[in-house]
């Protein structure tokens, strides 16, 4: 970019502009504004740089933090507690599936229907202590 194309771009930021807010029935101005589009802009982003601001400490000020996932706050002993119970699910969600897949062969086996085997998922136990 060239230096005049620089300059005409900051003359357009600071250009005044009016704002006025007229009643539309009886044509009475309510209010009225003498902005540029440096003001708009630096409206707009000190606004947007206070709600983060504002989010942030409610956050971190306020018993709100507690409710967030993943977030590490509490004690010891719920993280604790916490991991426990995901263990269990775990567990139980696994024991459920066996579960199921085994009454699905149990019903194809009193039903009459072959049962496809497939070897690759048969499982092979290990044989780490035997001698050559």
């Amino acid at each position: 970019m060239d230096n005049k194309e620089i300059t005409n771009r900051l003359k357009r930021l600071r250009n005044k502009y009016k704002l006025i807010i007229i009643n539309e029935d009886s044509f009475e101005e309510v209010i009225n504004f003498k902005l540029s589009r440096m003001s708009v802009y630096i409206g707009l982003s000190s606004l947007f740089v206070m709600m983060i601001i504002f989010t942030t400490t409610l956050i971190v000020f306020t018993p709100i933090k507690y409710y967030l996932p993943g977030s590490g706050y509490g004690n010891v002993k719920q993280i604790r507690t916490l991991k426990q119970l995901k263990l269990k699910t775990d567990s139980m969600q696994l024991a459920l599936d066996q579960q199921a897949v085994f009454n699905d062969n149990l019903k194809k086996i009193l039903s009459g229907k072959p049962i496809k085997l497939d070897t690759n998922k048969i499982k092979m136990p290990k044989l780490d202590n035997i001698d050559e």
